[in-house]
C-alpha cells in the first residue's frame, strides 16, 4: 500500500491513517522462512507543521525452533516505529529518519525492518529446557536416558582402566 505524500503535504495538519496485512511467506531468515501467517500492519502518516511523520506497529508470529531441543515455536513479534519521514539524501545518518525516494511512502518499507530487528539469533521453549541427548538423541525433558552414564569418551579410556584396576587393589 502506497501513501501519496503529496496529499498530506498539502495541509498543515492531516492524517492519513493505514491497516493492511501483507504477505511475508518469501522472507528468508537464518536459512528458513519464518512468517507463515499473514503480518499485520497499523499507524498513520501525519504532517505535524510540515514535518511529515511515520508510526505504526507491525505484529507477526515468528515460526522457528527450540535451539536445544528442536520443538517447534511460534513467537509473537511486535515493533513499534515512530519516525521522520525527509526526503533529504543526506540526512541518513540519523536513527529515528526515513529517507524518501519518491512523493509516496510503503509503510511495510520502514515496519518490516523494524520487525526483523525484533529476531533473536536463538529462542527456547523454556529456560529449563535441557535439550537434546548427544548420543541416542532423545528429548531430556521427557525421557531421562543413562547414554553419557553409560558412554566414556574414548580419549578417557585409559584412565577408567587405571581407575578400575585401582578399586581392584582395594
Amino acid at each position: 500500500m502506497k501513501i501519496d505524500l503529496k496529499k498530506l503535504t498539502a495541509s498543515q495538519h492531516a492524517s492519513f491513517p493505514f491497516s493492511e496485512t501483507i504477505d511475508l511467506r518469501e522472507e528468508t531468515l537464518y536459512g528458513a522462512k519464518p512468517f507463515q501467517n499473514p503480518v499485520q500492519l497499523s499507524g498513520e502518516v501525519s504532517n505535524e507543521s510540515g514535518i511529515l511523520r511515520l508510526r505504526g506497529t507491525i505484529k507477526a508470529i515468528y515460526s522457528t525452533f527450540c535451539a536445544r531441543c528442536l520443538k517447534p515455536l511460534d513467537i509473537l513479534l511486535t515493533a513499534e516505529v515512530d519516525t521522520v519521514l525527509s526526503d533529504d539524501p543526506e540526512a541518513e545518518e540519523e536513527d529515528d529518519l526515513f529517507v524518501l525516494t519518491s512523493d509516496s511512502v510503503d509503510p511495510a518499507d520502514v515496519l518490516v525492518p523494524a520487525l526483523i530487528l525484533q529476531v533473536q539469533m536463538t529462542y527456547l521453549c523454556r529456560e529449563d529446557c535441557k535439550g537434546l541427548c548427544p548420543h541416542c538423541g532423545a528429548d531430556r525433558n521427557e525421557v531421562d536416558c543413562d547414554c553419557e552414564k553409560k558412554q566414556i569418551d574414548p580419549r578417557f579410556a585409559a584412565l577408567r582402566a587405571l581407575l578400575n584396576s585401582d578399586e581392584g587393589d582395594q
